[in-house]
């Protein structure tokens, strides 16, 4: 697992985080240029990351499955940038609806397609995690829906979750980021287990976050059956397909922001 860091800082993310949007042609509409990040503190923490699951799983060995999942790799992006109009709900007060936040059936690019094996949109935040510092930060930020969604792709070799936090505020989607930190053990999104998917949560599982404002948004990636990726870059290849299902994010943020994205 990795180490504890200072993970509510700026520059601490960007020590670690590479930039995470694709060039592909998926059409999602960036808010803004985004920034290189630390490409160098990013290698480190690659190898730093493997390294240790070698040390502490065998090197890819079959893992049993766990009631309270973690991902071995975590990298948060607490920045936000191009979200500052939606960083507050009372900009944005219409509750998500399951049409906007599984309109995404399949996500596809570059080599890579999975379809939709599972949903839920729930009211109950707590009944969707787990931790009770994890589940304490989102009452106090006043979470009022988790949306979950379980991918596979076409060729059964990956499976993913995708998650979105509506949180009251932007502050509160940075802590809870750093709750969802693996070293704090403060608790974890429950994923879904869709019949006929291999398990998720078992083995290697990587994870990456991100402030959309007001909400969280996660996307959990592992090989199916856990096996440990030849690099991280895989998993962070995976991870931006499934990233895509956030896209309507930018369709709130068009509304709030009048159709002038990213000023």
């Amino acid at each position: 697992m990795i180490e504890a860091r200072d993970t509510g800082s700026a520059e601490a993310a960007e020590g670690r985080r590479r930039d995470f949007w694709p060039s592909d042609d998926s059409g999602r509409k960036l808010p803004s240029p985004k920034l290189l990040f630390g490409a160098a503190a990013a290698l480190v923490a690659v190898i730093v990351a493997v390294v240790a699951v070698v040390l502490l799983t065998g090197g890819g060995d079959e893992a049993k499955p766990q009631k309270q999942s973690m991902p071995t790799a975590y990298a948060p992006d607490y920045l936000g940038e191009g979200f500052a109009k939606l960083a507050s709900r009372s900009s944005d007060t219409r509750p998500i609806t399951e049409g906007e936040a599984f309109s995404a059936k399949t996500l596809k690019s570059g080599k890579y397609a999975f379809t939709l094996a599972e949903s839920q949109l729930s009211s109950d935040c707590k009944g969707a995690t787990w931790g009770g510092r994890l589940q304490g930060d989102l009452a106090k930020f006043q979470c009022s829906q988790i949306a979950r969604a379980a991918y596979v792709s076409e060729d059964k070799k990956y499976v993913g979750q995708f998650a979105v936090i509506n949180l009251v505020s932007q502050e509160g989607v940075q802590q809870v980021l750093r709750d969802l930190e693996p070293a704090t053990n403060a608790g974890w999104v429950s994923p879904l287990q869709p019949k006929g998917v291999p398990a998720f949560g078992p083995g290697f599982t990587a994870a990456y976050t991100k402030t959309y404002g007001h909400y969280a948004v996660v996307t959990w990636v592992a090989r199916a059956g856990g096996a440990q990726p030849a690099s991280l870059n895989e998993m962070i290849d995976v991870s931006l397909v499934i990233e895509n299902a956030a896209d309507f994010l930018y369709g709130r943020l068009d509304l709030v922001s009048g159709g002038k994205t990213g000023q």
